[in-house]
């Protein structure tokens, strides 16, 4: 069953209504924290293709759904907020209800769930569907191996462990943007009001406005799966982290990473090993000189690097040099297989 997440079980519903007009208005989203129009407790437009305009507006929880999707109060908003001058279709409406909650488990035996089904956040940040293909890009692989009989059943118990962390983390981020949105307090409005003031004239400040920060790859800190660290090199990389792209002279990083394991060595060689534990180990030989940010990103303060990647291009683990032996207990580890020490 679902159940609310520590940070606490949020739920509001927004009316949507999208406007077909001619206007001037920027093509950026513009979002308004307690509009001075007083058609919600906030507002949203941004400009969709065809002269279509969408506008959100923030209802609250206790709402009676038949009364605000009626055409006429509807238009009364629309009006509050454009002004009495401007002429537009209503070409579509709805309301929609977001929760912030969680399964307790996302692996039920051979049941497995995954996104909408798993979790629910608010749209803030386009959290809903990128998690839900984060999901999907976690479990395939395990799925595809242990289903080979190249994995252990247990691997699937991973995806549980670390995507109820992902869960965890965008309930965490959607709930803070709603918090700042719509404070619940006092002292949290007082906070908002005094980040929006700065924001108009400080720069610094604008970066902590929060009106729906966009969604991350989620770093699995302190999964089972990851094994070696090196802490010369780039705290973005470490295990768990999703791989950052790079540009490379004919191309970029991540094209060349997908599909299955990777040994990424960089400054540095590998021995080839075709097969490792049943599993085809592709090697991908890189030169800092091939791009500046390789430097950045994956190689920090070392002057050489060797990266175990996972097929959903999460890193697994990574040293300095090449070692055979490390690397073949790595790849055990992020398979979960026993190993004897």
């Amino acid at each position: 069953m679902l159940d609310s997440f520590a940070c606490g079980d949020t739920e509001d519903n927004f009316l949507i209504a999208d406007v077909k007009m001619k206007a001037n208005f920027p093509t950026e989203r513009w979002f308004w924290f307690e509009p001075h129009f007083k058609s919600g407790a906030s507002a949203l437009l941004h400009k969709q293709p065809d002269d279509i305009w969408r506008i959100d507006f923030q209802l609250g929880w206790d709402i009676d759904r038949k009364t605000e999707l009626q055409p006429e109060n509807i238009r009364a908003r629309v009006d509050a907020m454009l002004g009495p001058d401007v002429a537009y279709d209503l070409e579509w409406s709805s309301i929609y209800t977001f929760q912030c909650r969680r399964m307790d488990k996302f692996r039920h035996d051979r049941v497995l769930f995954a996104g909408d089904s798993a979790h629910q956040v608010s749209p803030f940040g386009a959290r809903g569907a990128n998690s839900g293909i984060q999901d999907v890009d976690n479990l395939a692989w395990k799925l595809k191996l242990v289903i080979e009989g190249k994995a252990p059943p247990r691997l699937l118990d991973s995806y549980d462990s670390e995507r109820v962390y992902g869960a965890e983390e965008n309930i965490l981020n959607s709930t803070r943007a709603t918090d700042f949105i719509t404070p619940k307090s006092a002292v949290s409005k007082l906070f908002r009001n005094a980040v929006l003031d700065l924001a108009e004239h400080v720069p610094f400040a604008r970066s902590v406005v929060n009106s729906g920060r966009l969604s991350l790859p989620c770093t699995y800190d302190g999964s089972v799966l990851n094994g070696p660290d090196c802490p010369s090199m780039p705290r973005r990389t470490r295990p768990g982290s999703p791989c950052p792209d790079v540009a490379l002279t004919d191309g970029w990083l991540l094209p060349l990473l997908g599909g299955g394991f990777t040994l990424l060595t960089i400054n540095t060689e590998a021995q080839d090993r075709a097969n490792l534990h049943g599993i085809a180990l592709r090697h991908l030989s890189l030169s800092a000189k091939q791009s500046p940010h390789l430097q950045a990103r994956y190689l920090g303060d070392s002057h050489s690097a060797v990266y175990l990647i996972r097929p959903d291009q999460h890193v697994a683990a990574r040293w300095e040099t090449y070692d055979a032996v490390a690397v073949a207990q790595a790849l055990a580890t992020a398979l979960a297989l026993e190993t004897t020490p």
